[in-house]
C-alpha cells in the first residue's frame, strides 16, 4: 500500500461493486484524495487482509464487523465501525408463513420446516434462528432447519438464499421462510412472493448491516479524511446521487457498534466464529 493513498477492501458479490467503487474512485480524486479498492471473493479473505494490515479499511458485512472485531481484539488491536448508510441503520429480519396456514405464533413451528438463506446470511439465517431460539423453539432440535446455501462468504449479499426460501415457501417444501423485512417488499414487487400470499409470524428486534471498518493500524489521517469527505456528501448533488442510488443510501451515517450485539449473540448460539474470530461453522466453505 501507497502510505499516502486510502486503501478500501470490497467483497465482489455482484459485477455493480466494480461499477460503484470506479465511481467512488474517480469522486475522491476529484477532491484531491488519494484512494484505490481492492476486491475480495468472500468477508472471510477480505477481514483478514484488513487485520493484517493489506487494507486500511473494509466495506464489511454485519457478520464481517463481528470477525473484524474478534480477529482485532485477539492481536491487542481494535476495530472501529466509522461510517455506514442511513438505510444499514434499525433494520429487522422477519419469520414468514403462508396467509392460508394454520400457524399463527412461533410455538406452532415445532416439528415444522423453516427456509432459511445462506449459511453465513445474518438476515435470513443467524438472526432468525436466534431470535426463534429466544421465542422457546430450539432451531435443528424443535424444528427442521432448510439451508438455502449459495455463494458461500458473500455473507447473503446477494439474497439469492433468501429468494430461494421465499420461493419454497410458495411451492409449498416448506412452512415458513426467513427474510429481510425490505426484502419481503421487494420480492412482494418482483414477484416472487404473490401479493397477500404470506404473513409474518415473528419480527426480530433492529439491528444494523454493513459499515466501513477501520483498525487502529490504519494512518489516521487517511481513515479521518476519508470519513469527512464521505460524511460531506450529499443526495441532492448530482454528482453523488448516481453513487448513492447504486449504493442504496441517501446520506451517510457516523458508525457504531451497538447495533450488533443480537448478531453477536447468534455468532456464539450457531458457533460460527471462536472469541478470536476463529471460523468454527461446520461445514462452511468460502
Amino acid at each position: 500500500m501507497h502510505e499516502n493513498s486510502l486503501a478500501l477492501g470490497a467483497v465482489a458479490y455482484d459485477p455493480k461493486v466494480v461499477t460503484i467503487w470506479e465511481g467512488f474512485k474517480d469522486w475522491f480524486h476529484g477532491r484531491g484524495f488519494a484512494f484505490d479498492y481492492v476486491l475480495y471473493s468472500s468477508y472471510e479473505r477480505q477481514v483478514e487482509a484488513l487485520v493484517a494490515g493489506e487494507i486500511h479499511i473494509a466495506w464489511n458485512s454485519p457478520l464481517a464487523w463481528v470477525r473484524a472485531d474478534r480477529l482485532a481484539r485477539a492481536k491487542e488491536r481494535r476495530a472501529e465501525s466509522i461510517v455506514m448508510r442511513d438505510t444499514d441503520q434499525d433494520l429487522t429480519s422477519i419469520i414468514v408463513t403462508r396467509t392460508a396456514s394454520h400457524m399463527r405464533t412461533v410455538a406452532d413451528l415445532k416439528g415444522r420446516k423453516v427456509g432459511v438463506g445462506a449459511v453465513d446470511s445474518p438476515q435470513a439465517t443467524l438472526l432468525p434462528l436466534s431470535h426463534l431460539r429466544a421465542c422457546g423453539v430450539a432451531p435443528f432440535e424443535e424444528l427442521d432447519v432448510v439451508p438455502h446455501d449459495l455463494r458461500g462468504g458473500k455473507h447473503g449479499d446477494h439474497i439469492g438464499g433468501e429468494r430461494l426460501a421465499a420461493k419454497a415457501l410458495m411451492a409449498g417444501t416448506v412452512d415458513a421462510a426467513c427474510m429481510l423485512d425490505k426484502n419481503h417488499l421487494l420480492f412482494t414487487m418482483d414477484g416472487t412472493l404473490p401479493p397477500n400470499a404470506v404473513r409474518v409470524l415473528a419480527r426480530t428486534d433492529p439491528f444494523d448491516h454493513c459499515n466501513f471498518t477501520a483498525t487502529d493500524a490504519a494512518p489516521p489521517t487517511l481513515v479521518a479524511r476519508f470519513r469527512e469527505l464521505l460524511l460531506a456528501m450529499k443526495y441532492a448533488d448530482p454528482e453523488v446521487r448516481p453513487l448513492f442510488e447504486l449504493e442504496g443510501l441517501e446520506a451517510w451515517r457516523p458508525g457504531r457498534a451497538t447495533g450488533y450485539r443480537a448478531l453477536e449473540r447468534a455468532v456464539d448460539e450457531l458457533k460460527f466464529y471462536d472469541a478470536d474470530g476463529n471460523v468454527t461453522a461446520a461445514g462452511y466453505r468460502y
